[in-house]
């Protein structure tokens, strides 16, 4: 059902609705109103694939004339449709280069990390929002259980993070916590081990067995892991490299020790 619709195009940034969206930008905003801002194409397919309840959707008439089909699913599944221009969509998108659809949504709430993981992720304070959602497109196609993130890093819902992960962020159970350190001891108490990067460690991440029930600790993009998380992990391991550069990026960590996991599980 599509309640609101209007066949006038949006035509100014000035309009209340556009500048109602625009205020998402600002991560205060998001978690004041609770909403969520979805851009481009891929994301838009990925909220159908899933029947995410939408609030309202801006398209261009291109991006309509292209996508006929989703067109109409995003129809049915949101509240509001609005046509606009390619500078109003300009105005509410946060890329560079949109490709001629926003929307907005209530923010559902996430499905939660269960309390038993087979292979679960906990992250420390990272900061970069396309890394998460890197990490959280890889988590889902190597077949983790869940991700937890402490406080005092990127949102989760980032509209950069949601489209990084390219549709896998509505597919991974995920949580933030206050405590990270006892969320880990508590998995540890029910068996799982606990295995943290370090730079300095004498263990490769190939010299330990990824078939027991695991949790991998990723520190942050400057400074890596806390003191206290290291201390907890029952192992430490490190990624080797031919030469002294710069540690790897989080999200390139992140991937090889998640593949593997999966290879040494095959």
């Amino acid at each position: 059902m599509i309640h609101n619709k209007s066949n006038l195009m949006i035509t100014s940034i000035k309009n209340p609705l556009i500048k109602e969206i625009r205020k998402l930008h600002q991560s205060k905003t998001r978690h004041n109103r609770q909403e969520i801002l979805l851009e481009g194409t891929n994301l838009l397919t990925a909220a159908v694939e899933v029947n995410y309840p939408l609030e309202t959707v801006c398209y261009t008439q291109i991006w309509q004339e292209k996508h006929p089909q989703l067109w109409e699913k995003l129809s049915q599944q949101s509240k509001r449709v609005e046509i606009v221009t390619p500078e109003v969509i300009g105005a509410i998108a946060t890329t560079v280069n949109p490709d001629g659809i926003v929307a907005t949504a209530t923010r559902q709430s996430l499905v939660k990390p269960p309390l038993t993981l087979n292979l679960g992720l906990t992250i420390e304070r990272l900061q970069d929002p396309g890394n998460l959602g890197t990490i959280i497109r890889t988590a889902v196609a190597t077949g983790v259980d869940g991700l937890w993130l402490s406080q005092g890093s990127v949102d989760l819902d980032h509209p950069k993070v949601l489209r990084a992960s390219v549709g896998a962020w509505f597919k991974l159970p995920m949580g933030m916590t206050s405590s990270l350190a006892d969320l880990i001891v508590n998995y540890q108490q029910q068996g799982m081990q606990v295995i943290a990067t370090l730079p300095q460690a004498e263990k490769t991440y190939w010299d330990v067995d990824f078939t027991l029930p695991t949790i991998i600790l990723v520190g942050n993009e400057g400074g890596g892991l806390s003191p206290e998380l290291i201390a907890i992990a029952q192992e430490k391991v490190r990624i080797p490299q031919v030469e002294e550069v710069e540690s790897l990026n989080a999200a390139i960590a992140t991937a090889l020790l998640l593949y593997e996991a999966q290879r040494q599980r095959r």
